[in-house]
């Protein structure tokens, strides 16, 4: 008779504190999601900072990451859809020869802002992030220092670009 008791006291609590989460799961999911317009790459900051080719390399990359990461939110001819603008501050790459991370890998971080702009223009958010990748030294790095670093932001463009869509919420 106790556990029937129990679990009848189980199922009313659940409906009633269930219940009201249930509605509101239901309401959120009923609300159209943010359709994007238009992705941009800012690397205005960057190019200051550590000039070319380096800033080069994140915009061509970051661009086709965050239009495969935000794929399902994207709506090019959607007049009220906002716009994205991705724009990146740093980015650091650790030590070519390895550092301390586990198997001598190297620590690299890229660090930005992530401003969603209305279809007038206003920001209606901003959202900092900062992602991180771990780079394993090789032996045929060192010879090819240029395309080992670019073969790196690469691998940054894509850890920054997979955050994104859960940072803003979608």
């Amino acid at each position: 008779m106790s556990a029937e008791v129990l679990n009848r006291r189980s199922v009313i609590c659940g409906l009633i504190f269930g219940l009201p989460v249930a509605l509101t799961a239901g309401a959120a999911r009923a609300q159209p999601g943010i359709r994007f317009r238009a992705i941009h790459v800012d690397v205005s900051p960057l190019r200051a900072m550590v000039g070319d080719p380096t800033a080069s390399w994140v915009e061509q990359e970051l661009s086709g990451q965050l239009a495969q990461a935000l794929a399902p939110y994207l709506a090019p001819g959607d007049r009220a859809g906002a716009t994205l603008v991705a724009r990146i501050n740093n980015i650091y790459l650790g030590p070519n020869s390895g550092g301390t991370g586990p198997l001598g890998s190297s620590q690299d971080t890229i660090e930005g802002v992530l401003l969603v702009m209305g279809p007038r223009g206003a920001i209606a958010a901003d959202t900092p992030l900062r992602a991180i990748s771990s780079y394993y030294p090789n032996p045929f790095d060192q010879p090819l220092r240029v395309e080992s670093n670019r073969w790196r932001v690469a691998a940054l463009a894509r850890a920054f670009a997979g955050w994104v869509p859960r940072q803003l919420g979608l």
